[in-house]
């Protein structure tokens, strides 16, 4: 009896744990904006909507895209899912987990940070140690080597020390690590 109570248990705790982690959405910009364009917090939105990152999905209908598209017989690259999995946080993720994210936003805080219905709270964003236990993901090399790789028939030697600095947002309310 005490073996199919235990048994049950850690099944209880297995599915919930699968469940859980099946159930942080993606906020959208638009959500992170509202903490993060404060001066005091470090104008993390204004800094993304001045970088690259931000205009990804436009990047695709440039000529160097249209001329790639048309040579690799890809008909329309904002539309083609190899090109949207880099170009657009939006594409990238499944349909369900899309909660507020928009379409238009590129690559978005969540491309790097994670999906923020469970961490956006400013009571859990006060707190980084809580904020990452909750999803919050402090992106590194891997994270960014995800859609900076040879993959990408642009890519360029990917550093990433120089790139970090390039997008560097850091807010200054939160103690250094």
């Amino acid at each position: 009896m005490n073996k199919k109570f235990l048994f049950l248990i850690c099944l209880s705790l297995l599915i919930a744990g699968t469940v859980s982690a099946q159930t942080s959405k993606y906020i959208g910009a638009d959500k992170c904006k509202v903490c993060h364009n404060k001066p005091a917090k470090g104008e993390q939105y204004n800094k993304w909507m001045k970088e690259k990152h931000s205009q990804a999905l436009k990047s695709l209908a440039s000529q160097a895209s249209i001329d790639y598209a048309k040579k690799n017989g890809i008909a329309d690259a904002t539309k083609e899912p190899k090109c949207l999995k880099c170009h657009s946080t939006y594409d990238a993720v499944a349909a369900n987990l899309r909660g507020g994210i928009l379409a238009t936003e590129g690559v978005s805080c969540e491309s790097c940070h994670g999906p923020g219905s469970a961490y956006k709270s400013p009571t859990i964003m006060k707190n980084q140690d809580m904020a990452v236990k909750n999803g919050l993901v402090l992106p590194d090399e891997k994270v960014c080597k995800t859609c900076h790789n040879p993959e990408n028939p642009f890519h360029k030697e990917f550093k990433f020390a120089e790139a970090v600095a390039k997008i560097a947002h850091p807010d200054p309310t939160l103690a250094e690590k």
